[in-house]
């Protein structure tokens, strides 16, 4: 079969590998449809780590992935060959207190597809997954649509968390995919007021397509004072790009008693913070992991037609042009918001 290593920063290379077998009664043979580029696999890509997560080359990255089941082993109840599944990368031990907690998405011993030192990727044309990790899709879903389930996840995640409700307010620092998963799902559960910033203007427009009742430039230097000018100060932020100045901006632009959402991945260890504003607004914060058990209820969001992701996909690549597809995307390049590998 077909597989895309990454073999040095910013080098990738189709290689060719063997068709990886089921060796768990509970483990499922998929062939790959499609998979979508992540900002997180951009990370490995461009500087072969993520905090401590570093890439021992080669490895397969990708983990936004659906496709069609074609074995299954001895242990499997729900699933069957032929059936379409969206693919949760998280393979939680569930034996931990973690697991225990309901806390899957912090397992101790968890392993992650793409996650160096835990699995290989999905960016290849079969994967080897546990059934618990496979959720069926109707045929009312695209492969892409339902890989694209994964980082919308995300944002059903992290809105659920954040406790936000109708009549509040709020403000997402960061228009790509994961801060385009927290405004759809926070208009799914009928919050009318949110503002959105991002540096690319094609994103704020999809943003505004999406719902976003005002949308402004990242760019500007004066963005965070604009905003104070001219919009109610939000109950909650969202910064969904991993950025130092994005994280000043929330603490400015949050109302006192307000709550700041960090779900950006930054390319550095470490944030700060204006201590003093912060204290006196009493403002808190929650870090957002992952899509901690919001898989299906994201299907169902797609499915019933109350969230829609189409535009969302603004390229897509045949697997052999993968490097191409990452390439784009870590240099925002054409209006990028999500690329989609075609497998």
């Amino acid at each position: 079969m077909k597989k895309i290593v990454l073999t040095g920063i910013c080098q990738m290379e189709p290689v060719e590998a063997p068709v990886p077998e089921i060796r768990q009664p509970d483990e499922v043979l998929i062939r790959m449809k499609a998979v979508g580029v992540c900002g997180s696999d951009v990370h490995y890509y461009d500087s072969g780590k993520i905090g401590s997560q570093v890439v021992q080359y080669p490895f397969a990255v990708g983990h936004e992935g659906a496709g069609q089941i074609e074995a299954v082993g001895s242990g499997v109840k729900r699933l069957r060959p032929g059936d379409r599944v969206a693919i949760d990368p998280a393979m939680p031990c569930f034996g931990c207190d973690q697991c225990r907690a309901g806390r899957f998405h912090t397992c101790r011993h968890m392993r992650f597809l793409g996650c160096p030192g835990q699995a290989e990727g999905c960016l290849a044309e079969y994967i080897v997954m546990p059934e618990s990790s496979c959720f069926p899709i109707s045929d009312r879903l695209t492969y892409e649509q339902a890989s694209v389930s994964e980082p919308l996840a995300i944002g059903v995640y992290a809105v659920q968390l954040s406790g936000v409700r109708p009549g509040q307010t709020i403000c997402i620092l960061g228009s790509g995919p994961i801060g385009m998963s927290v405004l759809a799902a926070a208009r799914a559960i009928g919050v009318e007021q949110v503002y959105v910033t991002d540096k690319i203007p094609e994103r704020l427009a999809l943003a505004r397509l999406s719902g976003a009742t005002w949308t402004g430039d990242a760019n500007d230097p004066h963005l965070t004072e604009q905003m104070l000018d001219t919009c109610p100060q939000p109950d909650f932020v969202f910064e969904c790009c991993g950025s130092q100045d994005a994280l000043d901006s929330a603490i400015r632009l949050l109302v006192p008693g307000g709550k700041l959402m960090i779900i950006g991945i930054p390319p550095f260890s470490r944030f700060s913070f204006d201590v003093d504003s912060m204290r006196r607004k009493e403002i808190a914060i929650q870090n957002v992991r992952r899509q901690n058990g919001c898989t299906g209820k994201t299907i169902e969001l797609l499915e019933q037609g109350l969230i829609k992701v189409d535009h969302w996909i603004t390229h897509r690549f045949p697997l052999e042009r993968t490097q191409e597809a990452f390439e784009m995307v870590s240099h925002y390049r054409d209006g990028v918001l999500k690329a989609m590998i075609m497998c």
